[in-house]
């Protein structure tokens, strides 16, 4: 199943059942998981391990090095989940040790034409990074987001998740838990309502989510009043849980 085209180097690791298409390069210290399908004209280099059933095309760049210019060829590695769908053109770098020395990504993520991955930054699972969607390095992804096209992520930005950003929208701050945004720079414009609708959320969990939302952007508080009027309201409601820790847990900001 591996093309006699493609070069393999004799130290990567592949699954029986992994296929390699014509023109492919796999370099050393690359592991893949089975059912993993490599298109043509795909590069990857390590330290790189990769899951099972991923599927990879053509024209991408997978575990290269960083180029950030404090990088001096130091051993980091890319880690990425199962299934998974990277298409063409995407790009992503290795970590860096001034970090956590690991690019990760999750399982069940899209990440569609020309996406770049900056290093170091960690993405979730079943997100969805739609066409041109650059993340600088140390950014942070976290389950279910979904970022629209041509979105610009700042480095050490977190993206809560279930959020969702609209196409052109240039991120310099933290996105929480649960908030639809886009502009440049980014704005908060409510709740991903639609998004969550389709994952099964409750009418409930909706309303003391729109509650919450309204508490920390529509009553004029500093983030540390609102913080303390969400604890107030706390209800046995797990995703205003999220909520709040996308809120404390930020160290950059959130979006406003």
């Amino acid at each position: 199943m591996i093309d006699p085209r493609a070069i393999v180097d004799p130290s990567a690791r592949l699954a029986d059942n992994v296929t390699v298409g014509p023109w492919t390069i796999i370099g050393p210290d690359v592991e893949i998981g089975e059912g993993t399908e490599i298109a043509s004209h795909v590069v990857l280099k390590g330290p790189t391990v990769i899951g099972k059933h991923n599927r990879i095309f053509q024209f991408s760049s997978v575990g290269e090095d960083t180029p950030d210019l404090k990088y001096r060829g130091e051993v980091t590695r890319l880690v990425i989940g199962d299934h998974n769908i990277i298409r063409e053109g995407v790009t992503i770098h290795r970590g860096t040790v001034q970090d956590r020395a690991e690019t990760t990504i999750g399982d069940h993520n899209l990440l569609m034409a020309y996406v770049h991955v900056g290093h170091d930054s960690v993405i979730g699972n079943h997100t969805i990074l739609v066409n041109n969607t650059a993340l600088a390095g140390h950014v942070q992804v976290d389950d279910w987001a979904i970022l629209g096209g041509y979105t610009l992520v700042h480095q050490r930005v977190r993206i809560g998740s279930h959020a969702f950003t609209g196409m052109g929208t240039a991120v310099g701050k933290d996105i929480p838990a649960f908030v639809l945004a886009y502009g440049n720079p980014a704005e908060a414009r409510g709740i991903n309502l639609e998004g969550l609708k389709r994952r099964g959320f409750t009418r409930e969990q909706l309303t003391i989510l729109s509650r919450a939302y309204k508490t920390v952007y529509r009553e004029s508080l500093t983030l540390e009043e609102a913080l303390a009027e969400l604890e107030v309201m706390h209800s046995d409601c797990p995703p205003l849980d999220m909520f709040i820790e996308s809120l404390r847990s930020s160290t950059r900001g959130i979006v406003r």
